[in-house]
């Protein structure tokens, strides 16, 4: 399965990447992780619980970061084993461009599937990978950058979060 998209993003480039490396970011932001931990300079160790059809399974896998352009892209390839239920193994590239004040992140998304999962079939499998993007990609911006106007579940008033403690 291949996928490319954009997303604008209301955080300037270098905020953006941070985030990217962040590893706190990065588990809030991915749908069902469990656990993100950095193992190595450009290396984390996650555990992600997925359901896909009417398979649940829970995946433990490396993460590597390659091609790392800082603060214009980088490679992220991974593999994960879920037990019974199979295996993953996938990357993306992801691009970062300037968009004025905001930032443009370009990725394209590579992944195979093996086991008990990939007898679900295709359709399904890219359903839920397209889903699934989009609501890390959708909780990214949000985290990046959330609207300042409102206020949180605290009801104190909303601030991006790199604003805090930068004067």
């Amino acid at each position: 399965m291949d996928m490319q998209d954009s997303r604008q993003i209301g955080a300037p480039r270098q905020v953006v990447w941070a985030a990217l490396n962040d590893p706190d970011v990065l588990k809030a932001c991915i749908p069902g992780c469990d656990s993100i931990e950095k193992i190595g300079e450009n290396e984390l160790q996650a555990r992600v619980t997925l359901k896909i059809g009417p398979v649940k399974a829970s995946f433990s896998g490396k993460v590597t970061l390659s091609n790392i352009d800082p603060p214009n892209g980088y490679t992220i390839s991974g593999e994960g084993q879920g037990g019974a239920a199979g295996h993953a193994r996938g990357g993306a590239d992801v691009r970062l461009e300037d968009a004025g004040e905001e930032t443009i992140l370009h990725y394209t998304v590579r992944a195979e599937v093996g086991g008990k999962i990939a007898q679900l079939g295709s359709r399904l499998i890219d359903a839920t990978a397209k889903k699934l993007a989009g609501e890390f990609f959708e909780r990214f911006a949000e985290a990046v950058a959330p609207e300042e106007a409102g206020e949180d579940e605290a009801g104190q008033p909303k601030k991006k979060w790199w604003k805090f403690g930068m004067g």
